[in-house]
């Protein structure tokens, strides 16, 4: 059922709203103090919204696949003359870079192709800010065929560095929002690993250690590191996806804002060790020190706790999920072996007016805290 606001003054479509950034996308835009407000909301995802989604943060939920042109224009036209600002946080991942840079660009291509080039001419499309991430200064890490050949630059990652020489779906989407900016503005948010909550999200890190910690507890398990002696003693940065969702709104009614890129982490650093006696201490095991004469494979060691991960949802009662849906260890894994510092300059969007910072241990027990009342986690 769709539900009306009074006299929105900006009409907002979340593209991927089931996801850990959309979620927080939604909750802010329907904030009353939020710039731009009122908002009206409309969210978009492949699936239809399941039990956890809060339904009261959009106005509207709408299913389509992206993919599919015809599906787009079909589900879209009705409300395409009504939006004025896209907000594009989906993420579609294969193994090959090339894939993933043919996808990604399509789904955009599809959705701005009916909210820009309607057939009524009458477009109120004023902006699109686009979530992409530091695969940006890295390369395609994912890719296997490319991952051995890559060089990231040297930290802090900063947002005029010159593009890699590799392919990049973050590249194409940055030139497919730009090829619009005769129509539109758009903004370019990259995103270090994304701290929040959603069962729907591909790389969900957080949930994906705090389902770790849960079955070592569960089955008296030592809650060993799986990353390497480099990431444990060296310093990282996370984002907050309240903060990502505060800055793509800034820069979607700032004017200064408009045609920029912007690196979007909480403004503060860790290393690994300190995270993960934060981790041990909320979910109550024992801190085990790093120790690089104990080789485990935790993506090999998880496959056998499907079965685990049912008990405890049943016995906990909480909202039914299966292991491999919910978490990401081949993901984490490799970024827990970088031989790099993953840190982000946030500079430039100082320079430009934007403030905003989260403390990410305060972030990290509150997300735990809400991943807990969701009934996700026990």
């Amino acid at each position: 059922m769709e539900k009306r606001d009074q006299n929105p003054k900006s009409v907002a479509l979340i593209i991927g709203v089931t996801g850990i950034s959309g979620l927080s996308l939604a909750e802010a835009l329907k904030n009353p103090t939020t710039p731009g407000s009122p908002w009206k909301v409309y969210g978009a995802a492949r699936r239809s919204p399941l039990g956890w989604f809060p339904t009261a943060l959009v106005d509207r939920y709408i299913t389509f696949d992206a993919l599919d042109s015809a599906d787009t224009a079909l589900k879209l036209s009705l409300i395409s003359q009504e939006i004025t600002h896209l907000f594009w946080v989906p993420l579609q991942v294969q193994e090959s870079e090339e894939v993933n840079i043919f996808k990604n660009s399509t789904m955009l291509k599809n959705v701005l192709s009916v909210l820009v080039s309607s057939n009524s001419g009458r477009s109120c499309l004023r902006h699109v800010a686009l979530l992409t991430g530091t695969k940006h200064y890295m390369g395609p890490i994912f890719d296997p065929s490319l991952a051995g050949q890559l060089m990231p630059y040297e930290v802090p990652f900063k947002e005029d560095s010159p593009r890699l020489p590799f392919p990049n779906f973050y590249y194409e989407l940055e030139d497919v929002a730009a090829s619009y900016s005769r129509d539109i503005t758009y903004s370019v948010h990259r995103s270090s690993v994304i701290i929040g909550t959603s069962p729907r999200s591909l790389y969900n890190s957080l949930l994906t250690l705090a389902v770790y910690a849960t079955i070592c507890k569960y089955q008296g398990l030592p809650f060993r590191y799986f990353g390497n002696k480099y990431t444990w003693d060296h310093f990282f940065d996370v984002s907050d996806s309240r903060l990502l969702a505060e800055q793509q709104i800034w820069a979607a009614t700032t004017g200064e804002a408009k045609n920029q890129a912007f690196n979007c982490t909480n403004g503060d650093v860790f290393m690994w060790k300190s995270l993960w006696k934060l981790l041990s201490e909320i979910f109550d095991v024992e801190f085990v020190p790093f120790d690089e004469k104990e080789k485990f494979d935790v993506v090999e060691m998880m496959k056998e706790k499907g079965e685990i991960w049912d008990e405890i949802v049943e016995k906990h009662g909480l909202y039914k999920t299966k292991l491999e849906e919910i978490t990401c260890f081949e993901a984490m894994k490799l970024v827990l072996h970088f031989e790099f510092q993953h840190v982000s300059s946030m500079n430039k969007s100082r320079e430009f007016g934007f403030f905003g910072f989260v403390d990410t241990m305060k972030s990290i027990r509150m997300w735990v805290g809400k991943l807990r009342e969701m009934k996700i986690i026990p």
